[in-house]
């Protein structure tokens, strides 16, 4: 069900992207899946690099996000089908931010709405959106993601 709903959609979710240290893409504990912090990543090439609010707009953080969901989407798929998704839990959006920028709630929209789009009623989830002043890679965002499957 998820699988068409991301074909309706027009989404490809790519495959798992390989960790950049000594960890894995995501955890399945006790019927949860947790996913470690993915970044904008496209075809193995960093989209985003750089600070919102100096090099990006918060309309292309918003984009980078969206990137984002679909990479954690791929590291839950590493380890759990997607149609087993239950209920999205929550999400943590981390946003590189240059000095004064505070529409991080804002980037972190282009996961949340685009979790709602796909997963309906059950993509409503808890989230905090958090400025930092360096992401690894210097990426613009990292998202980190908590599925409860069924």
């Amino acid at each position: 069900m998820i699988e068409k709903k991301l074909k309706e959609l027009g989404l490809d979710v790519p495959e798992a992207a390989m960790p950049l240290a000594a960890y894995v893409p995501a955890v399945q504990v006790e019927g949860y899946v947790y996913t470690a912090g993915q970044i904008p990543l496209v075809d193995g090439e960093l989209k985003y690099q750089g600070k919102l609010g100096k090099d990006f707009s918060v309309e292309d953080g918003y984009e980078a996000a969206k990137i984002c969901a679909l990479n954690c989407l791929a590291a839950i798929k590493s380890v759990a089908d997607l149609d087993n998704i239950e209920k999205v839990v929550k999400v943590v959006g981390f946003v590189n931010s240059a000095e004064g920028f505070n529409a991080q709630p804002k980037v972190v929209n282009g996961v949340s709405e685009l979790i709602g789009e796909i997963f309906g009623e059950a993509g409503k989830h808890a989230r905090s959106a958090v400025g930092v002043s360096e992401l690894p890679m210097d990426a613009a965002v990292e998202v980190e993601m908590i599925v409860k499957l069924k």
